[in-house]
């Protein structure tokens, strides 16, 4: 992709527009966008006009936010409705949901009153819902056509499809009735009935369904699309796979964000201003320092131990460290397997069983290790002993704390992700220390 920058690049200082033109033809449309997002803006609207109206619009749908806003502001008002006469209808939508209001009024001021409707009613829907992501440009079929009718329909509405791989059968109300491939109608006798080959038990979601569901539903399934059905079970619309993927995406990106504990956000990291970054991580930051301060009092109340015994400090970071990696690892797999619906809440104690069995055999090997370690350079079984026991009270503990918090905030609502290795650590920092000194005092008396 750098090779082909620096050629484009070239062909625009020596204005060969013609030659990149013909380039631009060849390219997929994603490609194009990325290459756009890295030119000035007079250079990006300058080969934007060179691209065919079908080409524009697809990689208009490919583009930021900012990109898309920047060239709206450039286009005359029939730049701008042929491009919004190409995007496909939820395109559209998700293009008007992250415009400023003056730009949406021009946007709709430019567009057909039917294709005004059908963005209206796509934004009516609550936001992450499956009615936000649907597209209402589906192709349905009647249950009584034959093979061959329903072929001529297809041909003749296809240009307005978004996909044609499925098609869904409906009777005349739009309720859903069933779907059937393209490949079902191509292998089909000619004498056969659409009512004949359809899979009468269609798979569907409702407009309010969560978007994440909608696309692990799909995942589980293997579906290309999704129909959508409302309160009557009238398919309203169709969620396709590119969609589904971007929400995998965005949701992916959200849990990685609470996991670091950092408040989402919607920009990329580039394009996220210096006070932004500070302001989505400062928040959880002062609460982790401060929730430290719990830690440090459990420290300075055993500092008769600590000057009686001294060694028994620098066993502190270890444990510390020992029983946050173990809480951490804990809480991942548990919040990954929530994620793919694996784990669920009324896995809990089938979950704690296994942590607690896991949490066993790991501090033990821990612990015993540690234990050699200790009795070969200080000679001293009791120190052994203690440390060895405080592993594993803090193994055990850390697991347990680890699986069973994300488990708790699916049950009270919550994204399990907010209870992740920063939030889990410095609890279990707390408690590492609390079990050490509490071992600590009875084995030496303090």
């Amino acid at each position: 992709m750098d090779q082909l920058e620096k050629i484009i690049n070239a062909l625009i200082a020596d204005k060969e527009y013609s030659s990149l033109k013909t380039m631009l033809k060849t390219m997929n449309e994603a490609d194009i966008a990325e290459i756009f997002s890295k030119l000035p803006p007079e250079n990006m609207l300058r080969l934007f006009r060179l691209l065919p109206k079908d080409l524009a619009a697809d990689t208009f749908a490919f583009m930021d936010a900012d990109e898309q806003e920047l060239l709206i502001h450039s286009f005359s008002d029939s730049e701008l409705k042929e491009v919004f006469d190409e995007l496909y209808i939820d395109d559209a939508a998700d293009v008007i949901e992250e415009m400023p209001a003056n730009v949406v009024k021009r946007i709709l001021a430019n567009t057909d009153a039917d294709t005004r409707k059908q963005i209206n009613e796509i934004l009516k829907y609550p936001e992450d819902s499956a009615g936000s992501i649907m597209t209402v440009e589906y192709i349905s079929l009647r249950p009584d056509m034959t093979i061959n009718e329903a072929i001529k329909r297809i041909r003749r509405v296809i240009s307005k499809a978004e996909t044609i791989y499925t098609c869904y059968v409906t009777d005349n109300n739009r309720r859903l009735l069933g779907y059937l491939s393209v490949k079902d109608l191509l292998l089909a006798g000619e004498n056969e009935t659409v009512k004949d080959i359809m899979e009468t038990t269609p798979i569907c979601v409702h407009t309010s369904d969560d978007e994440e569901d909608v696309a692990k539903k799909m995942a589980k399934y293997n579906f290309v699309t999704m129909p959508v059905v409302d309160d009557e079970m009238r398919l309203v619309g169709i969620v396709t796979f590119d969609d589904a993927i971007s929400v995998l995406q965005d949701e992916t990106t959200e849990d990685f964000e609470k996991m670091a504990a950092i408040a989402p956000g919607d920009d990329s990291y580039f394009k996220t201003s210096d006070f932004l970054h500070a302001k989505r991580r400062i928040v959880w930051l002062l609460i982790l320092m401060l929730s430290g301060i719990i830690t440090g009092t459990i420290i300075s109340g055993y500092e008769s131990a600590l000057s009686t015994v001294p060694v028994i400090a620098s066993f502190i970071p270890m444990l510390m460290g020992t029983g946050g990696n173990c809480g951490s690892q804990s809480s991942t797999l548990i919040i990954r397997g929530m994620a793919v619906d694996e784990i669920r809440p009324r896995d809990f104690f089938k979950v704690i069983w296994t942590e607690l069995r896991v949490s066993l055999l790991t501090s033990a090997a821990l612990a015993v290790i540690n234990g050699l370690r200790i009795v070969i350079m200080y000679h001293d079984i009791r120190l052994a002993a203690v440390v060895s026991l405080a592993i594993v009270g803090t193994v055990v503990m850390a697991q347990l704390i680890g699986c069973s918090l994300p488990i708790a905030a699916k049950k009270l609502k919550l994204d399990p992700a907010v209870m992740a290795a920063p939030l889990i650590t410095t609890i279990v920092d707390a408690g590492s220390v609390l079990v050490y000194f509490t071992i600590a005092a009875r084995f030496f008396h303090l």
